[in-house]
């Protein structure tokens, strides 16, 4: 029997857009968060400000005293968009750069009942393609009325304080 791989599909439940900042001058998080709410629609979550501190990794482009922010948008999309979600944030990484540093990082990711998938560019052994150079991490799993973290997990992602963002941001899915 022929399979016709060209032929859409059926349409899986849409998922939770979310966002990740890590940054250190709030007036770059405040322009980057009003650009993204004119792309992907008014925001419904918006996490306090922590103090991002798990890595040194970013103090080279950004500086030290280093800031993490998520946010969530109201209006759900289909999973698939994550790829191209990721494209569109790096290009406004990009502009918002200075002298060829970027000013802030900015993380899509998206959330369902039962899993917390982040974007990247990297590819490692726990990564799938989705496409353009794009990546999926399955980061956090749901299990015993609470998100959990995987061995590969980011270390802050682990955090008990992230872990209660990514269950708010759950209560907001629907």
């Amino acid at each position: 029997m022929f399979i016709n791989i060209y032929e859409p599909g059926p349409k899986i439940k849409a998922a939770k857009l979310f966002i990740g900042f890590i940054f250190n001058k709030d007036q770059i998080y405040i322009k980057t968060k009003h650009i993204l709410e004119k792309k992907f629609g008014q925001s419904d979550f918006e996490s306090p400000l922590l103090p991002f501190n798990h890595t040194r990794y970013y103090e080279r482009e950004f500086g030290v005293n280093l800031k993490r922010k998520f946010l969530s948008f109201k209006k759900l999309i289909q999973p698939e968009k994550l790829s191209r979600i990721k494209i569109i944030t790096n290009k406004i990484e990009n502009r918002i750069a200075e002298q060829g540093k970027r000013q802030i990082n900015i993380d899509p990711g998206i959330l369902t009942l039962s899993k917390v998938v982040l974007a990247s560019t990297k590819d490692y052994k726990h990564r799938i393609y989705l496409a353009q150079g794009i990546y999926a991490e399955v980061t956090l799993y749901y299990r015993d009325k609470s998100f959990q973290p995987w061995e590969w997990t980011y270390p802050d992602y682990k955090t008990p304080g992230y872990i209660r963002i990514f269950n708010t941001i759950r209560g907001t899915y629907n």
